[in-house]
Protein backbone atom coordinates (compact mmCIF):
# COMPACT_ATOMS: atom_id res chain seq x y z
CA UNK A 1 0.00 0.00 0.00
CA UNK A 2 2.15 3.05 1.00
CA UNK A 3 6.00 2.42 -0.02
CA UNK A 4 8.04 2.31 3.68
CA UNK A 5 11.13 3.87 3.65
CA UNK A 6 14.33 1.76 4.09
CA UNK A 7 16.98 2.87 6.55
CA UNK A 8 20.38 4.25 4.73
CA UNK A 9 22.50 1.06 5.20
CA UNK A 10 19.89 -1.32 3.83
CA UNK A 11 18.77 1.19 0.81
CA UNK A 12 22.76 0.96 -0.20
CA UNK A 13 23.57 -2.61 0.77
CA UNK A 14 20.49 -3.56 -1.67
CA UNK A 15 21.81 -0.93 -4.35
CA UNK A 16 24.81 -1.91 -4.41
CA UNK A 17 23.57 -5.90 -4.85
CA UNK A 18 25.91 -6.56 -1.63
CA UNK A 19 23.18 -7.82 0.03
CA UNK A 20 20.52 -10.37 -1.33
CA UNK A 21 16.96 -9.54 -1.94
CA UNK A 22 15.70 -12.98 0.13
CA UNK A 23 17.85 -10.73 2.89
CA UNK A 24 16.02 -8.09 2.97
CA UNK A 25 13.23 -7.48 5.80
CA UNK A 26 10.05 -6.29 4.28
CA UNK A 27 8.40 -3.43 6.86
CA UNK A 28 4.90 -3.52 8.19
CA UNK A 29 2.41 -1.07 6.93
CA UNK A 30 1.83 1.85 8.94
CA UNK A 31 -1.21 0.35 10.09
CA UNK A 32 0.13 -3.09 11.04
CA UNK A 33 -0.25 -2.46 15.14
CA UNK A 34 -4.08 -1.12 14.34
CA UNK A 35 -5.01 -4.47 12.17
CA UNK A 36 -3.23 -6.57 14.76
CA UNK A 37 -5.38 -5.25 18.16
CA UNK A 38 -8.54 -5.09 15.56
CA UNK A 39 -7.85 -9.10 15.03
CA UNK A 40 -7.05 -9.52 18.80
CA UNK A 41 -10.67 -7.65 19.43
CA UNK A 42 -12.41 -10.00 16.34
CA UNK A 43 -11.07 -13.07 18.36
CA UNK A 44 -12.43 -11.99 21.61
CA UNK A 45 -15.72 -11.09 20.54
CA UNK A 46 -15.86 -14.11 18.65
CA UNK A 47 -15.89 -16.02 22.31
CA UNK A 48 -17.86 -13.72 23.64
CA UNK A 49 -20.52 -12.86 21.49
CA UNK A 50 -22.26 -16.63 21.35
CA UNK A 51 -20.97 -17.00 25.30
CA UNK A 52 -23.37 -13.73 26.01
CA UNK A 53 -26.01 -15.15 23.66
CA UNK A 54 -25.55 -13.47 20.80
CA UNK A 55 -24.89 -15.83 17.51
CA UNK A 56 -26.10 -13.43 14.56
CA UNK A 57 -21.92 -12.19 13.84
CA UNK A 58 -19.02 -15.09 12.79
CA UNK A 59 -15.91 -12.86 13.95
CA UNK A 60 -13.49 -15.25 13.19
CA UNK A 61 -15.11 -15.55 9.20
CA UNK A 62 -14.72 -11.39 9.28
CA UNK A 63 -11.13 -11.13 10.92
CA UNK A 64 -10.01 -14.15 7.82
CA UNK A 65 -11.93 -11.69 5.55
CA UNK A 66 -10.03 -8.79 6.94
CA UNK A 67 -6.52 -10.58 6.66
CA UNK A 68 -7.18 -11.76 3.05
CA UNK A 69 -7.51 -7.99 2.39
CA UNK A 70 -4.41 -6.85 3.67
CA UNK A 71 -2.88 -10.09 1.76
CA UNK A 72 -0.07 -9.89 4.28
CA UNK A 73 3.40 -12.31 3.40
CA UNK A 74 3.49 -15.10 5.83
CA UNK A 75 5.08 -13.56 8.83
CA UNK A 76 2.90 -10.95 8.98
CA UNK A 77 -0.29 -13.23 8.71
CA UNK A 78 0.86 -15.87 11.38
CA UNK A 79 1.53 -12.72 13.65
CA UNK A 80 -2.16 -11.68 12.48
CA UNK A 81 -3.68 -15.20 13.38
CA UNK A 82 -1.69 -14.85 16.46
CA UNK A 83 -3.59 -11.77 17.37
CA UNK A 84 -6.89 -13.24 16.94
CA UNK A 85 -6.07 -16.62 19.13
CA UNK A 86 -4.51 -14.25 22.03
CA UNK A 87 -8.05 -12.32 21.97
CA UNK A 88 -10.07 -15.79 21.89
CA UNK A 89 -7.63 -17.43 24.29
CA UNK A 90 -7.32 -14.38 27.16
CA UNK A 91 -11.37 -14.56 27.91
CA UNK A 92 -11.94 -18.21 27.07
CA UNK A 93 -9.27 -18.73 30.65
CA UNK A 94 -11.23 -16.20 32.16
CA UNK A 95 -14.93 -16.90 31.23
CA UNK A 96 -17.38 -19.58 31.03
CA UNK A 97 -20.79 -18.07 31.30
CA UNK A 98 -21.90 -14.59 30.61
CA UNK A 99 -21.32 -12.14 33.89
CA UNK A 100 -22.04 -8.49 33.85
CA UNK A 101 -17.56 -7.90 33.16
CA UNK A 102 -17.77 -10.20 29.92
CA UNK A 103 -21.08 -7.87 28.86
CA UNK A 104 -19.08 -4.83 29.46
CA UNK A 105 -15.93 -5.82 27.46
CA UNK A 106 -18.03 -6.94 24.63
CA UNK A 107 -19.48 -3.59 24.63
CA UNK A 108 -16.22 -1.91 24.74
CA UNK A 109 -14.88 -4.35 21.90
CA UNK A 110 -17.70 -3.57 19.58
CA UNK A 111 -17.33 -0.20 19.75
CA UNK A 112 -13.03 0.25 19.84
CA UNK A 113 -13.31 -2.53 16.83
CA UNK A 114 -15.39 -0.15 14.93
CA UNK A 115 -13.89 2.33 15.90
CA UNK A 116 -10.24 1.14 14.69
CA UNK A 117 -11.80 0.11 11.10
CA UNK A 118 -13.04 3.26 10.62
CA UNK A 119 -10.02 4.47 11.23
CA UNK A 120 -7.38 2.26 9.12
CA UNK A 121 -10.41 2.73 6.31
CA UNK A 122 -10.21 6.38 6.23
CA UNK A 123 -6.83 7.01 6.41
CA UNK A 124 -4.83 3.82 4.33
CA UNK A 125 -7.89 2.73 1.77
CA UNK A 126 -7.74 3.72 -1.55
Amino acid sequence: MLAPVLALGLGLGLGLGLIPPAMAQPVDPPYQSQLERLVTILGSLQFLHPLCGFSDTNWRREAGRLIELDNPDDERRSRLVGAYNEGFEAFSRLYVRCTTSARTALEKFLVEGDTIAQNIHLRYAQ
